[in-house]
């Protein structure tokens, strides 16, 4: 059975992105597929230090062992699907969200791409300004790293928790990503491909 795993980068557990995530698995479960949210938000999560270790090391870990990184590169690794998910803090990813993918996507790079093929997609929840580039930095990491993004990225517009529920579109946009990576999974699947 295929496996996504769903990275939520934002503080509040139960808040507007994990919202949008939640129903992105929804879709993913009634085709099958198992899902699992790890919160990376309000963890300690240390930034990169470029310090190049992992090249050297070249073991799929990054040197730093004293946060919850290396475990999540382990989930990306095993999983065939990896969503991102961050809300908007000061126009872009949370401190956490670009801790975990400035590390994960080194110690891909370092290693002979990782998550290369995997399926990937962002999801990003805002209240007015930074959808965009909060978006994009996800992308960046999902595209570096060799993965497939089936579709358009996911934005939701909602401030205090819970907001989100009254912007159908982008409740819309979650669904159908969670259709659309059931669909290249499925592909996938068929055609042996990993």
């Amino acid at each position: 059975m295929a496996k996504v795993v769903a990275f939520n980068g934002s503080p509040r557990k139960d808040g507007n992105t994990s919202i949008l995530i939640g129903h992105m698995f929804e879709e993913l479960e009634n085709e099958g597929i198992e899902t699992e949210l790890v919160q990376v938000g309000k963890k300690k999560v240390r930034g990169c230090t470029a310090c190049m270790k992992c090249f050297e090391n070249k073991d799929g870990h990054c040197v730093f062992d004293d946060d919850i990184v290396n475990s999540c590169i382990d989930k990306m690794v095993e999983a065939e699907g990896v969503i991102l998910g961050s809300p908007v803090y000061f126009l872009d990813v949370t401190a956490e969200m670009k801790g975990l993918i400035d590390r994960a996507g080194f110690v891909s790079m370092a290693n002979g791409g990782l998550y290369r093929r995997k399926v990937g997609m962002a999801v990003a929840a805002v209240r007015r300004s930074g959808g965009s580039r909060t978006l994009d930095t996800m992308l960046h990491f999902l595209l570096a790293t060799g993965m497939v993004v089936p579709g358009f990225p996911v934005l939701g517009v909602g401030r205090e928790i819970g907001d989100v529920h009254k912007d159908e579109e982008g409740i819309g946009r979650a669904r159908d990503a969670g259709k659309n990576i059931a669909w290249l999974l499925k592909i996938k699947e068929t055609a042996g491909d990993s």
